[in-house]
């Protein structure tokens, strides 16, 4: 009976910590600018388990700086990713079973992009111009604001996630090399910042002034997401373009 009960446990805890991890990354990718909204995010990255943080601080880097190297993977990868939790927040959306919805659209779409290759990694690219136009909409039209209020423009941040679609995933059909460098990237970069700071947000003499310095304005987020995504690119465009070549 003790050991039945032990399982039992068990069984609830790895259960729990499933939903909280679902949970979160639905709740920070359920807007596209969802960068430029710091308190939003940093509600859900304290809620973010050290070990996740570890895995997406990991990761990010991993795929920030040799993305490149294994960029069929991380498109299968980044596919099953894409479509467990949207699966997971359509079954949430009609109360149906989450986990069979997530698993099952997770995997069709993990399959799907074998022998679609090429248009996975177009999609992927398009998603990644949309995250970047999202949140570049988001952060201008704050600065355009007179502080107290944002601009108006913050409400159609839709616009520059379309702009971005449309722009990044007609290059990806003719820029094939760059697209990969550009989403594996920005997907790096994005993993690696929410891991740290998820990993920071858990010591509590810290937690405030990095709240506090997350939150001083909408444009201080996407700049830590940009500017190791830059970095991120340039290394990888180096090192890309002779050994894609061979």
């Amino acid at each position: 009976m003790w050991i039945l009960a032990q399982g039992s446990a068990s069984a609830d805890a790895g259960q729990d910590q499933l939903r909280n991890i679902f949970e979160i990354v639905t709740g920070v990718f359920s807007r596209a600018d969802t960068l430029a909204h710091p308190d939003e995010l940093v509600k859900h990255l304290e809620s973010l388990s050290m070990v996740w943080a570890v895995v997406f601080l990991s990761a990010g880097l991993v795929c920030m700086l040799n993305g490149y190297k294994f960029y069929k993977p991380v498109t299968v990868i980044l596919a099953l990713a894409v479509g467990a939790f949207s699966g997971y927040a359509l079954g949430v959306k009609i109360d149906a079973q989450e986990y069979i919805i997530a698993g099952c659209l997770g995997a069709l779409m993990a399959v799907a992009c074998m022998p679609l290759m090429k248009y996975a990694i177009a999609v992927m690219g398009g998603l990644a111009g949309s995250f970047i136009g999202a949140n570049a909409w988001t952060s201008v039209a704050h600065m355009m604001g007179d502080g107290s209020q944002p601009h108006a423009a913050v409400q159609h941040h839709w616009v520059g996630a379309l702009i971005g679609l449309i722009v990044f995933g007609m290059l990806s059909f003719i820029l094939f090399k760059v697209s990969i460098v550009v989403f594996t990237s920005i997907s790096g970069s994005t993993l690696a910042v929410m891991g740290g700071m998820a990993l920071l947000l858990q010591v509590p003499e810290w937690r405030e002034s990095v709240t506090n310095g997350l939150s001083s304005h909408a444009i201080v987020l996407p700049l830590l997401v940009a500017v190791p995504a830059v970095i991120g690119f340039i290394l990888q465009e180096a090192r890309a373009t002779p050994e894609m070549e061979e």
